[in-house]
């Protein structure tokens, strides 16, 4: 079985076979003459690298995107390696939350990363080295990582927690211990697996001055927030014990820090209606206090370790039908716009522990046979798309008390996003009012080896510097002296490069102009570092 494995490996390289359908129909071809079964691409991926140690045949990545296992994964540009936080107290009494035993609050240990997690006693080295595993395994490149942090809201843990649990995380990445968090950090800007993205998520009424500057010496770029709906009476019924004041307040700060914001949110709650729900998507992008630049939609389910089953059960609440349900998200994902990523249309539940409300975990799928298709960010990434013709778009939206630019790279329709950029020049009250701040840079498509060139793949051509030369000028314009970047640790060598030093809780920041202010973190933030 190895030899034939080795003759599809090096045929396959010598015909340049580019699809699946060209795979399969050598694998059938040689298979004829063998007589021997059907090999998995897995198995051809072990070969192929076996061959490459042996240094029997050179590096080829159209091959292995060819035999990469749900090259999905990875299709978004970076590696996306999930982690929870322990069980432990929160201080939220929603009604729709379930609580099992032995789990943080609000996941059940069937599911996919909370079940990954129960199985490792939330250990985050072991997490991530499964996680780092699994990837390598199945073919995937895990140089760009994106670390996300769930189980709760992490600002209920205490600090010494949330610090000791991202450090573990960051050490598995550089593969090695370090005497902190901070060495940890600085070991990881050129370490074999880069932490170029940080996240975690928590309440609304948990974003202060003192948190902001605690989550970016952690690290921490991308911040979730459970907003769940822009209306106060229901908020209220659900007990969720903030106002829709805070998630106003909690955004405007996320982004004068750069951090880029996630709304989580969930449509029929009790009290609700579809026409409720539909407004309050409406509201997110034309009210200028909201703008999220990513949301995740839960439409809620009855669960049985929940308060609301009771509720339920007593025949005093009723999710919506399916059909009900898919009809509000068509109408939902029509009013995302361009700027705006769905991370998810629905929660990784097993149907199992449904008791009443959606049960369809390919949701998603659906919508776009139903022609659902939208213009969100997800909907539009190059994916394996080959980088053709670009053209520059810039769109600017008032948001949160200051201004966004959202540059984006794409096709000359805009169904094709390539690479995009988030700037925004703060409000009048932001700790860091005269400097410009880039919140996002990404460049989309399969992920790209730090190594070597890839001439098919969209990353490494240039477009981020070009998006970044294309801000800096904005920034000019717009009278900023300085610009800075929200820089995942891993990331900062990238802007080295560019002309940026690292400042004041790991902003990278470069001079515009000469000036001979310097940058000075506000010593209430700084306070609230020690």
């Amino acid at each position: 079985m190895k030899n034939v494995n080795k003759i599809i490996v090096l045929k396959a390289i010598t015909e340049k076979i580019n699809t699946k359908t060209e795979l399969n129909g050598l694998k059938r071809r040689i298979l004829k003459k063998t007589h021997g079964q059907f090999p998995r691409d897995l198995d051809l991926l072990k070969t192929y690298r076996a061959l490459l140690r042996q240094k029997k045949i050179k590096r080829n990545p159209a091959l292995e995107n060819l035999l990469t296992t749900r090259p999905v994964r990875t299709l978004s540009g970076i590696a996306a390696i999930t982690v929870l936080t322990k069980p432990f107290k929160c201080k939220g009494r929603c009604i729709y939350c379930p609580q099992e035993e032995g789990m943080p609050k609000s996941y059940l240990k069937n599911e996919p990363a909370a079940s990954r997690a129960f199985s490792a006693a939330f250990d985050p080295s072991l997490q991530v080295q499964t996680r780092l595993d699994s990837l390598a395994l199945t073919g995937h490149n895990t140089e760009k990582i994106e670390l996300i942090i769930l189980g709760g809201s992490f600002a209920a843990y205490p600090k010494a927690y949330q610090k000791i649990f991202t450090q573990r995380c960051v050490e598995m990445l550089n593969g090695r211990k370090s005497r902190d968090l901070a060495r940890a950090q600085k070991q990881n800007e050129t370490a074999c697996h880069r932490l170029v993205g940080l996240s975690i998520e928590v309440r609304p009424d948990e974003v202060n001055l003192k948190n902001l500057g605690w989550w970016r010496a952690l690290g921490v770029t991308r911040v979730e927030i459970g907003v769940q709906t822009t209306h106060d009476d229901i908020l209220k019924k659900c007990r969720r014990g903030h106002t829709v004041k805070a998630t106003a307040l909690a955004t405007r700060l996320l982004k004068d820090w750069g951090f880029k914001v996630v709304y989580h949110l969930m449509p029929n709650l009790p009290c609700s209606t579809p026409q409720k729900d539909l407004k309050v998507f409406q509201t997110l992008f034309s009210d200028a206090r909201f703008q999220p630049d990513q949301i995740k939609i839960y439409p809620l389910v009855v669960l049985k370790t929940a308060p609301l089953y009771k509720v339920w059960k007593a025949g005093c609440f009723q999710p919506y039908s399916a059909a009900t349900l898919n009809h509000l998200l068509i109408k939902i994902k029509k009013s995302v716009p361009p700027y705006v990523r769905i991370i998810r249309l629905i929660r990784d539940i097993p149907s199992n522990s449904i008791i009443a409300g959606n049960k369809i975990t390919n949701l998603r799928q659906i919508l776009k046979q139903n022609n659902a298709q939208c213009r969100c960010i997800r909907c539009r990434e190059a994916k394996d798309a080959p980088l053709g013709k670009i053209y520059l778009h810039i769109l600017k939206y008032p948001a949160s008390s200051g201004t966004e630019y959202y540059l984006s790279y794409e096709n000359k329709d805009q169904t094709t996003l390539y690479a995009h950029l988030r700037l925004r020049f703060p409000s009048l009250k932001s700790t860091f009012q005269n400097c410009a701040i880039i919140r996002e840079v990404h460049t989309y498509g399969q992920v790209a080896s730090l190594k070597t060139q890839n001439q098919s793949a969209t990353q490494h051509h240039g477009l981020g510097k070009k998006l970044i030369q294309k801000a800096e000028n904005l920034a000019s314009q717009n009278g900023y002296k300085k610009i800075m970047v929200i820089s995942g640790v891993g990331v900062r060598e990238y802007y080295w490069k560019l002309g940026y030093g690292i400042v004041g809780y790991g902003y990278m920041m470069k001079k515009l102009h000469p000036d001979r202010h310097c940058f000075v973190v506000p010593r209430q933030a700084r306070d609230s570092s020690q």
